[in-house]
């Protein structure tokens, strides 16, 4: 029955067909050939999507979006650009600053990609910076969306491998901020060796009139975040909280969102979350085949006596989550492997959070590769230029990324730190 459903997965890959089709038809095929019931088909794609915090999901995309609309995002752009606009590449950095702290309310990398995208990349090209380069900085910057909290993959890992999406939350702040420092000293010694971004002070805000334009802004993150670690609502009710702070900002305090721009808004949202729910049931439904299979315990024998060591299986594992997030979309890849990885993880003696964060980011990674980044799709989609074109610039960030990868591998510290304070064991 596996190697049945891996050839039809492989097989619709390689003919493009979706990531979703092609798990769902692998699956059906993995039914057909066991001679089961059909029916469970039905039973184990519903079983996966009827989880509460899965509720999450769409909220937090529809609050990206109202954010998008309501004149949010202008704001938090001018406010980073206060703060880093002043040096030489100072805009670059404010695409990373900004989408640092969009990250801490969207939960979703594309929806920080478009909101962000759509006023720093015009931007970026304005002030005489490559279109490749600008839409590799957005679509890399972007990552973050999914590894500052709130996070939808971060969600869908606690879902699959039984892990405390609220200790997965906090740990997420340390990787996040590593990646995003990174990212922008990255970017200011690249910018001063090019010679760009001498005049990207122009224009620019004092830091005062911008903290004022953008406080009801910058406060979102604040009641987000601070009520789920205040204990005051859960993750999946902050998504909720999240929506109607936006609506309420967007439409009786800035006035940007009209009666008349809620259906596109809702209709958006209503389309990206049905991707990521169809995504999930099919990818429930293969998770579910190759577990009564077997697969995750044989893999997981395999792993032990192949990597000895907890360095040895962390880098193997790296390795191969990287390749596979080229291929595959994270939600999905990580509602496949999650379960089968997380008990191997936890044999070798690493922390199922800590080992949660290392996925997420590697899998992220998956958004800014090729041939199937949707981050690289959404900023090409916005700075009107081929994906080919972008590849070359891309390379550097990608190398960035990795070695902030390894980092938060290896020094578990970064991730749990925070964590073991907030959560005192």
């Amino acid at each position: 029955m596996t190697p049945v459903m891996i050839t039809t997965m492989v097989l619709c890959f390689a003919l493009s067909v979706s990531v979703a089709v092609s798990i769902g038809l692998a699956s059906i095929a993995g039914i057909h050939m066991s001679n089961a019931n059909m029916l469970i088909s039905v039973k184990e794609m519903f079983a996966a999507i009827n989880k509460f915090p899965l509720a999450a999901i769409p909220f937090f995309i529809l609050a990206g979006n109202l954010m998008e609309t309501g004149g949010i995002s202008r704001r938090l752009v001018e406010f980073a650009k206060s703060i880093v606009g002043g040096v030489q590449g100072g805009l670059p950095m404010t695409c990373v600053l900004t989408c640092m702290i969009f990250a801490a309310v969207s939960g979703s990398s594309v929806a920080t990609t478009f909101a962000i995208g759509a006023i720093l990349i015009p931007a970026l090209i304005k002030h005489g910076y490559p279109t490749s380069f600008a839409a590799a900085l957005q679509a890399t910057s972007a990552e973050l969306g999914v590894i500052i909290p709130p996070s939808i993959p971060m969600i869908l890992y606690g879902v699959s491998a039984e892990v405390s999406i609220g200790e997965l939350f906090i740990a997420g702040f340390g990787p996040g901020i590593l990646i995003s420092l990174s990212l922008m000293l990255f970017v200011w010694v690249f910018c001063k060796w090019k010679g760009w971004g001498k005049n990207d002070g122009e224009g620019r805000m004092s830091f005062g009139r911008a903290l004022l334009q953008a406080g009801w802004a910058l406060l979102m993150p604040v009641i987000i975040l601070g009520g789920i670690y205040g204990g005051i609502f859960t993750p999946t009710e902050a998504s909720a909280v999240a929506v109607f702070y936006a609506l309420v900002v967007g439409m009786l305090i800035y006035r940007e969102i009209k009666i008349k721009d809620l259906y596109a808004i809702f209709r958006k949202s209503a389309l990206s979350s049905a991707v990521i729910m169809f995504i999930i049931a099919n990818a429930g439904l293969f998770a579910f085949l190759i577990t009564r299979a077997g697969v995750p315990d044989a893999i997981g024998h395999w792993l032990q006596e192949v990597l000895k060591s907890p360095a040895m299986f962390l880098l193997g594992v790296n390795a191969a989550l990287f390749i596979i997030g080229m291929f595959i979309e994270t939600s999905a890849a990580i509602i496949v492997l999650a379960p089968i990885l997380a008990p191997v993880a936890q044999h070798f003696g690493i922390d199922p959070v800590h080992f949660g964060l290392i996925m997420v980011v590697n899998l992220a990674l998956g958004m800014i590769t090729p041939p199937f980044g949707v981050n690289l799709f959404a900023a090409c989609t916005v700075a009107r230029i081929s994906l080919d074109r972008i590849v070359t610039q891309l390379l550097p960030f990608v190398g960035v990324i990795l070695l902030c990868l390894m980092v938060i591998t290896y020094v578990p510290g970064i991730s749990l730190g925070l964590r073991d304070l907030v959560y005192a064991r």
